[in-house]
């Protein structure tokens, strides 16, 4: 009887040990991006030819991140490269004088979610760069792929930013038209962060549109092209 009570409270141990499990690892959270410091010029990279810089990038330990991919994107080219990283730093060889964006997506342990950073601007300054391009606007509004309705007048309203590190924003060309955005629609006079523009549209059609920037030394920027359509 002591061997049968011995043998089931062993038995029933072994269950309940292949019961218990680790609770499951909840989602990384965002990482806090600390350098380079956003829209600034970086001054601190170390050249390493006439046409390239390394780059020091730290971000904040996030939580439940096991490891990090930090995503740089070439505001000029448009083109984005991940680099990994096991600790909340790494180095990156980067083209001088030229505009980047950064974020870092936390990763955590398997079947959790990545989690991304906000998204930061620099300018990796060059060997003898004394005034810089301003960083490429910022489509607001319409977003891509939005439908919009006209007001009574058949006009739309386009929302952008822009940042230029010299602070010397001169003026802005908008391009609008129904097959790429390379017709200008008009050129504005303007040294302000936040811009708007109402433009005539037709009725029941797709429009694409950007916003080069220019500065007073005639250095330009483009954004990205963005479609909308309307009703």
């Amino acid at each position: 009887m002591k061997n049968f009570i011995l043998n089931s409270s062993i038995i029933f141990l072994t269950l309940l040990g292949c019961t218990i499990q680790d609770p499951p690892a909840g989602d990384p959270a965002p990482a806090t991006l600390v350098a380079p410091i956003n829209n600034e010029t970086c001054l601190d990279g170390i050249s390493l030819n006439d046409t390239q810089s390394d780059v020091s990038f730290q971000w904040s330990a996030a939580e439940n991140a096991i490891s990090y991919e930090v995503v740089v994107t070439n505001l000029l080219t448009q083109s984005s490269q991940t680099f990994l990283s096991p600790e909340n730093e790494t180095t990156i060889a980067l083209n001088k004088a030229e505009p980047f964006a950064w974020i870092v997506r936390s990763i955590g342990a398997e079947n959790t979610s990545p989690a991304e950073s906000e998204q930061w601007r620099f300018y990796l300054a060059g060997d003898a760069t004394i005034n810089y391009a301003p960083f490429p606007a910022d489509l607001i509004r319409p977003t891509s792929g939005a439908t919009i309705t006209p007001n009574s007048n058949n006009a739309i309203v386009l929302n952008w930013t822009a940042v230029d590190v010299d602070n010397d924003l001169a003026h802005f060309e908008v391009y609008l038209d129904q097959v790429d955005a390379t017709t200008l629609y008009t050129t504005l006079d303007s040294q302000v962060e936040n811009n708007s523009l109402e433009v005539n549209v037709e009725n029941n059609a797709t429009y694409f549109w950007k916003v080069i920037s220019i500065d007073a030394n005639g250095n330009k920027s483009s954004s990205t092209v963005l479609a909308f359509r309307t009703n």
